[in-house]
């Protein structure tokens, strides 16, 4: 920030009402040259001109400031801010109301445009006083930049796949369909609101070593606690069939197939148990994109049972595009589990098949 107090010539001499400037052009550059400041990226010069801007009476009433680069820009343009107010030379009254520009120059002599400023109060013995700040932005072309350093990609899930895998630090152990699983109490509760009520919360299982699981299959409660530990779902698909006859290979490809939805809908379950809605909603993504007439009705009790409206939607508008699809599916086991485990949804499935008129 600088202030300097400007004299202009005496040809020029009014009262300090209303005055009136002529052009003051080279004598004002030394006028300034204490608040020049860097010489090699800006040079502000003070220009006084007679403003367009005139009062009731005809006399203008305004001090003009422009902004002048001089040098050769150290980068495609450089970017300026220049803030300006009247003071009184005594410092005595409150400054003027400050006028604010910003200014690009890309090119020696380039000019800001004119920054009038209120001159009324401000102007004694035929001279002012202008405070002015400038704030130039460094460009990134003014320094050698430095080069972005790599960062690795994160490893955190591998990092916790070894922990669960290395079984280090386990400080419970879970029973599930005759195999155990050891795991850390504070990973699971911090992942499942349910593991989190039964080891922090005052059920029974706060002060137990050893859990059992009931009712989950163990490949599935390995794929839970997988996700649990690295947010990933495993791959449920993971033969590699080599049959060289094309129709043994299609078989094989099928009930690969099956078993992975098989899985999916088991996997489902469990994380709707234990309150992991992201593996949830992977897995009915995944339901959702293999829904086939064996496997429809299933699904369709599935998602009624866990809440995952969008699987059901899906569903339903799957059993009843068409006549042979909707009768194909009412054959299905499937359909009997569905009338058994949800009959108010086998209405609203027939509600909607009369609607679509198949």
């Amino acid at each position: 920030m600088a202030q300097k107090s400007v004299k202009p010539s005496r040809n020029h001499l009014s009262d300090q009402k209303s005055f009136r400037y002529l052009p003051l052009l080279p004598a004002m550059a030394s006028a300034i040259a204490a608040w020049r400041g860097r010489r090699e990226i800006v040079s502000p010069v003070i220009l006084i001109y007679d403003p367009n801007v005139v009062d009731s009476r005809g006399l203008s009433t305004f001090v003009a400031l422009r902004l002048i680069f001089l040098s050769e820009p150290p980068a495609s343009a450089v970017r300026t801010t220049l803030r300006a107010c009247l003071v009184d030379q005594r410092g005595v009254p409150k400054p003027s109301h400050e006028v604010s520009q910003r200014i690009t120059f890309k090119k020696p002599q380039d000019s800001s445009e004119r920054i009038k400023l209120e001159g009324l109060g401000y102007v004694k013995d035929d001279s002012f006083s202008v405070q002015c700040t400038l704030d130039v932005l460094k460009e990134i072309g003014e320094e050698t930049a430095l080069e972005e350093l790599h960062l690795p990609s994160s490893d955190l899930h591998l990092q916790l796949a070894q922990l669960l895998q290395s079984e280090t630090g386990a400080d419970v152990t879970f029973l599930v369909s005759g195999e155990s699983f050891s795991a850390h109490k504070l990973i699971v509760a911090a992942r499942s609101p349910v593991f989190m009520a039964e080891f922090f919360g005052d059920m029974k299982e706060k002060c137990s070593q050893c859990v059992e699981i009931k009712d989950m299959d163990a490949e599935v409660f390995k794929a839970l606690l997988q996700f649990i530990y690295t947010d990933t779902m495993p791959e449920l698909r993971q033969r590699e069939w080599d049959a060289e006859d094309e129709a043994e290979y299609e078989q094989q490809e099928e009930a690969d197939a099956k078993a992975a939805t098989v899985m999916a809908q088991h996997l489902l379950a469990a994380a709707d148990r234990y309150g992991l809605d992201r593996l949830k909603h992977i897995c009915a993504g995944k339901l959702s994109s293999s829904i086939n007439v064996d496997t429809a009705a299933t699904t369709l009790a599935l998602a009624e049972q866990h809440n995952c409206p969008e699987l059901k939607t899906r569903c339903v508008q799957f059993i009843i595009r068409t006549p042979a699809t909707l009768d194909a599916v009412l054959a299905t086991e499937g359909y009997k589990h569905l009338e058994a485990s949800c009959p108010l949804v086998v209405i609203d499935l027939l509600k909607a098949a009369h609607g679509r008129k198949i």
